[in-house]
């Protein structure tokens, strides 16, 4: 069941989705999450936030609108007071990097960097929540490859590229970050989607457009991993909608390496194992070695 993710090695291929999964140890009550591939913890940066004003979740026809606006006490209080926390927990545990301008990206980069046991970070550059930074750099090839570069500069380690979907070519902007140097891609980010409340005729959420992520997202995810997976030659992690082991091995069939879980983890707190051994009985009953061997076999 092991994979590796630019130079990541991971038990299984099997991991958490930033924001949802809280800084892992909020669901070690449920679960052993030393299990796990990997945990993407929230999204950090290198000043606090508040985030953004509520409401700032709203339920949607197959999934979810979230504002939250990547609320976070900042990468030193991180490094400080949560990194010690987690640092011993037997998975790979990395953190998803965001900031408003490339120069804060890098600053926060720095001090993830120095934490000997987080072995990777997530480059959040596809984050619609945010006034500034976040998507702005994700839309375009040239925004996504100056981040890039840029943290590639002072970061040694493995370096995961979160994209966004909200763009007219996401195999573009891949290429582009892989040509920086990103190790991998993480493939979807929310789409941009919008609730409205008919009765006080007004929206649902504060900042009125928000993040869209669940199932509905699943078809439109599934897509872009296939279309990414034709045009570069590092490893895509796919994540958008997956429920269960069969939305999984639809997405490493489709050419995903490995998979995030994300809003299902508000459903289900055990998704993940449950999602392992899915996997591990599909690869046995189809006589697969290793969930290697599944990795961009669909057969078109």
């Amino acid at each position: 069941m092991n994979v590796n993710i630019g130079g990541l090695e991971c038990k299984n291929p099997v991991m958490t989705a930033s924001g949802t999964f809280g800084y892992g140890i909020e669901y070690a009550d449920f679960m052993d999450i030393s299990r796990l591939g990997g945990i993407i913890v929230k999204g950090t940066t290198i000043q606090p936030r508040e985030g953004n004003d509520y409401p700032r979740m709203a339920e949607t026809s197959s999934g979810m609108l979230n504002a939250v606006g990547l609320q976070n006490k900042g990468a030193r209080y991180f490094a400080d007071h949560i990194y010690p926390t987690i640092k011993d927990i037997d998975t790979n545990m990395i953190v998803n990097v965001s900031g408003s301008s490339v120069e804060t990206y890098v600053e926060c980069a720095e001090v993830i960097a120095s934490l000997d046991k987080i072995p990777a970070i997530e480059v959040n550059i596809s984050c619609p929540n945010v006034k500034q930074g976040g998507m702005t750099f994700g839309v375009t090839s040239c925004g996504a490859a100056s981040v890039v570069k840029a943290v590639r500069k002072v970061y040694p380690k493995t370096m995961i590229v979160k994209l966004s979907p909200n763009v007219t070519d996401i195999a573009e902007i891949a290429k582009a970050v892989e040509a920086e140097g990103a190790d991998s891609v993480s493939l979807i980010n929310t789409l941009l989607g919008m609730a409205v409340n008919a009765e006080k005729r007004k929206p649902e959420l504060s900042t009125i457009t928000g993040g869209l992520s669940g199932p509905c997202v699943k078809p439109i995810a599934l897509r872009m991993v296939w279309q990414v997976f034709h045009a570069v030659k590092i490893p895509i992690i796919g994540l958008g909608g997956i429920c269960n082991w069969k939305d999984a091995v639809e997405f490493i069939l489709a050419g995903a390496t490995a998979v995030q879980i994300g809003t299902y983890n508000f459903i289900d707190p055990t998704v993940g194992v449950k999602v392992i051994e899915g996997l591990e009985d599909y690869c046995n009953r189809y006589g697969f070695k290793s969930v290697k061997d599944i990795v961009g076999a669909l057969e078109v």
